[in-house]
This record gives C-alpha cells, structure tokens and sequence, in this order.
C-alpha cells in the first residue's frame, strides 16, 4: 500500500482528549475508549469507522479508494 498514512490522531468529541493510534490495515475499528474521560466513540453516520470520523487521516481503505467506495464491507 503505497503513500499510506498508518497513524492518527484521535480527537474526542467529549472532552478534547488527543491520541495518535496506527490504524489497522485489515479491519474497521468500529469502537474506541477515549483514554481521557472513557466515552466509547463509535463512528458517525455515513463513516465507517472511527478514525475516519474522528481522527485527523482516514483509515487506509478510503485513503487509497476514497470514501464513494466503501470500506469494510
């Protein structure tokens, strides 16, 4: 997977809590746990998972296909 961006910054909407993640190359991650005030984000409508909702870089799939192609399924 070339010019993949494997990491991002997760940024909660609860309480402003920051953290850079790699994201998983064969999986949506669906459900994360802020590590600032253990809200359980999930992603929001229209996204397929948190880091594409959340975090400053879309998972890969959507990076290398963009968002009209769907990703995982």
């Amino acid at each position: 997977m070339n010019n993949v961006i494997w990491e991002s910054t997760l940024t909660c909407p609860e309480c402003g809590h920051h953290k850079t993640e790699v994201m998983p190359s064969d999986a949506c991650q669906w459900f994360y746990e802020c590590q600032g005030c253990h809200s359980l984000l999930k992603p929001k409508p229209g996204d397929c998972c948190v880091f594409c909702s959340y975090g400053d870089v879309p998972c890969p799939p959507i990076q290398l296909h963009g968002k009209q192609a769907g990703c995982c399924g």
